[in-house]
């Protein structure tokens, strides 16, 4: 565990800094445009790459040095972070600069997450696989914690060209743990032709067939495809609704940061109590009832979350939400690393993030023109949904986006149910 530790501890650090500068550029964000579509689009550009890295992620980080892949990573963020930075200090910053930052960060950094996550089975034993993911889970919970609270007090201070330098210090002390470290590579078996020289349709062929590995490996288990369906129906209306979370804070109190920063320390104070608490008692024995008792958990928080309308009723849904997502990052990346072998692990999760994220991409647009263009001026306006919600939202800003919130948390509900009907998932347990 202690090689696993100490990456951990770099990737730690390294998500302190990264939320530092995400929640300043929120802030930045919103200030510009107070639309939740442009708050969505960073979402959208961060996806796009990732859906083209995808494809050939599985491959590398299976067949290439994974320590590198993750210093490569980190670098990427420390090129685009410059380069806005730079702009910043020029006066000549544009939201399209920030959209082409995201883009080159969420391509490199899938490569980085994925070689991260297929690392963690090699550096621990299959008994430690759930305390290994709860200590994973605390690292957002933590930099949620801390972030908000420096970038809510520095923001107003120093600005974003003074909260970027903190990023970029705090990603340079990460690359540094990770450039002193150890990190094994999976064996892979060397394939011997007695053919000196392969045509080109055997090449092309062989590469369609690596390219197209982990898609076919997740579609011929039943037990993995079940748990990729139910996984993908809880986590794309939660995509939904998490997209439209901080426009709704900040839309229901005047653009507060104060009241955004404090919904996300306590919601990083839950999480990494949850996981603290998953890492002492080591989680459910059986790892698909832990999930699926975190998706209804959670989906139920949420609910109340949405319906609230002030920090009296934010602070302690969100904590009770963050407990559970806790419970689920850490049951859900086990049933993974459970029923994939280490070898093939970067391809299957490769394909694995490739369905969610090219499902999830056009949700992320929907949710932010559903927000602008359809639910606030409905409720703001004669309308049905103002007739038939007003009573329990109001017609103030932020009611339109409570009730797209509301419902994308009655999907992720509905998800949780479904899950304990599907035999298929209770499979993956009888693994050894």
């Amino acid at each position: 565990m202690r090689n696993f530790t100490l990456v951990w501890l770099a990737y730690l650090i390294s998500s302190i800094g990264n939320r530092i500068g995400d929640f300043a550029i929120t802030l930045w964000v919103w200030e510009l445009t107070g639309s939740a579509t442009s708050l969505a689009l960073t979402g959208f550009f961060y996806q796009l790459p990732r859906i083209v890295t995808s494809i050939f992620a599985g491959i590398v980080v299976d067949h290439f040095s994974r320590k590198y892949l993750m210093i490569l990573s980190e670098a990427a963020v420390v090129a685009s972070t410059l380069m806005l930075l730079m702009l910043y200090l020029r006066g000549q910053l544009a939201i399209w600069h920030l959209y082409l930052a995201v883009s080159i960060n969420g391509g490199f950094e899938k490569f980085g997450q994925l070689a991260y996550r297929a690392s963690i089975s090699l550096l621990v034993d299959n008994q430690n696989y759930t305390r290994a993911n709860s200590m994973n889970a605390a690292i957002a919970n933590s930099s949620s914690i801390i972030a908000p609270a420096i970038a809510g007090i520095l923001y107003p201070i120093i600005g974003l060209g003074g909260i970027l330098p903190i990023k970029l210090v705090l990603i340079a002390i990460a690359l540094s743990i990770l450039a002193l470290l150890e990190i094994p590579q999976p064996t892979v078996e060397q394939k011997k032709y007695k053919e000196k020289k392969i045509s080109l349709v055997n090449r092309l062929t062989s590469f369609w067939l690596e390219v197209t590995f982990g898609i076919r490996y997740l579609w011929q288990s039943p037990n993995l495809k079940a748990l990729l369906i139910i996984t993908t129906l809880f986590w794309l209306p939660y995509t939904l609704m998490d997209t439209v979370y901080q426009p709704l804070v900040l839309a229901r109190t005047n653009s507060s940061s104060q009241a955004l920063g404090a919904v996300s320390t306590i919601s990083g104070f839950a999480g990494i109590t949850g996981a603290i608490a998953l890492t002492v008692w080591g989680g459910f024995r059986n790892n698909v009832r832990g999930m699926l008792t975190g998706f209804t958990s959670a989906s139920l928080a949420e609910i109340v979350f949405g319906l609230g309308q002030g920090l009296s009723v934010w602070l302690p849904a969100q904590f009770c939400a963050s407990l559970s997502y806790s419970l689920i990052e850490s049951s859900e990346t086990a049933l993974w690393m459970k029923a994939t072998p280490a070898k093939v692990q970067g391809r299957v999760f490769a394909a694995h993030f490739l369905v969610y994220d090219l499902l999830s991409m056009p949700v992320i647009l929907l949710a932010g023109v559903l927000s602008d263009r359809v639910f606030e001026p409905a409720m703001r306006s004669p309308s049905i949904l103002q007739y038939l919600f007003a009573p329990i939202f109001g017609t103030t800003s932020g009611a339109g986006i409570a009730v797209l919130y509301i419902l994308s948390t009655i999907g992720m509900l509905l998800a949780g149910i479904l899950g304990f009907k599907m035999s298929q998932l209770y499979r993956i347990e009888e693994i050894k």
